[in-house]
């Protein structure tokens, strides 16, 4: 398990999909990208659906996600995006009182019970109290992580 802080934007894309019956049927999709902007996000949402999606789609929304932190699984059956709200205690030092923070974060899992074991696994590792609130699943499809563009080789000049 792995997590990664970045901007997310939450995507939706509209086609024509096939369904199983062989008919085409008008969908919309969620998706998550990593960029800087709006304007990122639907440029980069747009080049990775490119090669999903044969035939015309359109960017029908696009969000500021409400999380910062994404928690990624390795395991093939976590085929699921589970969005959880933590509370994080902390005790005020001055009035000696409970002070919560509320922080979301999307987690990868192949059902409720390994995305509950997933958040253990990545705060157990940090000094924090927390409490789990809520988890649920969310109709995303994938996530898409920033990549650094391949540089080009440079080319050989002759002289």
């Amino acid at each position: 398990m792995r997590s990664r802080t970045a901007n997310w934007f939450e995507c939706k894309i509209r086609y024509e999909k096939v369904q199983e019956d062989g008919l085409q049927k008008k969908v919309t999709e969620g998706y998550v990208v990593d960029a800087l902007s709006f304007t990122e996000a639907e440029e980069r949402i747009i080049e990775e659906m490119a090669s999903y999606i044969s035939g015309e789609f359109k960017v029908a929304d696009i969000k500021q996600a409400s999380y910062k932190e994404i928690f990624f699984s390795d395991d093939e059956m976590a085929d699921k995006w589970y969005k959880a709200k933590l509370a994080f205690i902390t005790i005020d030092e001055k009035t000696e009182k409970e002070k919560r923070s509320n922080v979301n974060y999307l987690v990868q899992a192949g059902s409720f019970g390994s995305a509950m074991r997933a958040i253990d696994e990545v705060m157990g590792g940090t000094m924090i109290d927390y409490v789990i609130l809520s988890i649920a699943e969310t109709t995303l499809w994938d996530v898409f992580e920033y990549k650094k563009p391949e540089s080009k080789p440079e080319t050989e000049q002759h002289g």
